[in-house]
C-alpha cells in the first residue's frame, strides 16, 4: 500500500482493489499548506476542528467516519477508539478518535490529536499496530517526549510523525527535530511517500519522515 502526507494530520491511504482513505482533511486558510483537492472512498475526522474535519476538501467519498466504532468498507476494516475528553464539556481535553485501518492484515493507526498516553484498554482496543501516524509537535497536543512514549507503548514497526512545524504551516508547533532527538536518532531524510507490504515491515521500530505534498 501507499501512504502520502499532505501536511498537518492529513494522509491518503491507498491499496489496489481496496477502499482509499483520507484522514483529517484540513482547511488550508486556517492551518496553512496548499488547498487540498483530494479524492477518496472514505474520509475520517479525528475531532471537530477545521484543521482535522474539513470534509469539503475531499471529493468522491461514500463514507464519512467521525467517531468511535467498528466499520468494514470496501475491504478495509476500521476501528475507531475514543481518547481525551473527560466529559463533553471539557474544553481542555477535546474529544479525539484514534483510527486503525486494516488493509488485508497491514494495520495503520492514525492517532489524530492525541494528547495523553493511551490507557491499556485503549491500546488493547487498537490491536497490533504496524504503522503509527503520530502527532509530535505539541501545540496543545502531545510533546515530542510524550510522542516517543506513545511509540514505546504501541511498539509499531514504522512511525510516521505528523502535526509539527513546517515552512508552510501557520500553526505554532514544535519542530520535528525535537521528536527525532527523543527517539535517539540523527538526521532522517524525508521521503515523498511510503510504499509498504506486510512482508516488508522492519523488525525494529523505524521512523519514516514524509515530505508533505505541495500543490
Amino acid at each position: 500500500m501507499e501512504i502520502i502526507w499532505y501536511g498537518q494530520s492529513c494522509f491518503r491511504l491507498t491499496e489496489r482493489g481496496l477502499a482509499s482513505v483520507v484522514t483529517d482533511p484540513f482547511d488550508h486558510k486556517v492551518v496553512g499548506y496548499g488547498e487540498l483537492k483530494l479524492k477518496a472512498d472514505i474520509v475520517t475526522a479525528s475531532h471537530d476542528a477545521p484543521g482535522h474535519n474539513f470534509i469539503a476538501a475531499v471529493k468522491g467519498y461514500s463514507h464519512i467516519i467521525d467517531g468511535p466504532g467498528e466499520y468494514e468498507i470496501g475491504g478495509v476494516f476500521i476501528t475507531g477508539v475514543q481518547t481525551n475528553g473527560r466529559s463533553k464539556n471539557d474544553d481542555d481535553q477535546p474529544r479525539n478518535t484514534l483510527y486503525v485501518f486494516d488493509y488485508s492484515g497491514l494495520t495503520i493507526a492514525h492517532l489524530g490529536d492525541l494528547r495523553e498516553i493511551p490507557r491499556r484498554s485503549q491500546v488493547d482496543a487498537l490491536g497490533t499496530v504496524n504503522i503509527a501516524l503520530v502527532p509530535v509537535g505539541a501545540g496543545g497536543g502531545m510533546s515530542a517526549a510524550k510522542a516517543a512514549e506513545v511509540v514505546s507503548v504501541l511498539e509499531p514497526n514504522i512511525v510516521i510523525p505528523m502535526h509539527y512545524a513546517t515552512p508552510d504551516a501557520k500553526l505554532s508547533l514544535d519542530p520535528l527535530e525535537k521528536f527525532i532527538k527523543e527517539m535517539g536518532l540523527g538526521t532522517v531524510d524525508p521521503e515523498a511517500s511510503i510504499k509498504i507490504t506486510s512482508g516488508s515491515l522492519p523488525e525494529e521500530t523505524r521512523v519514516v519522515v514524509l515530505d508533505y505534498q505541495r500543490k
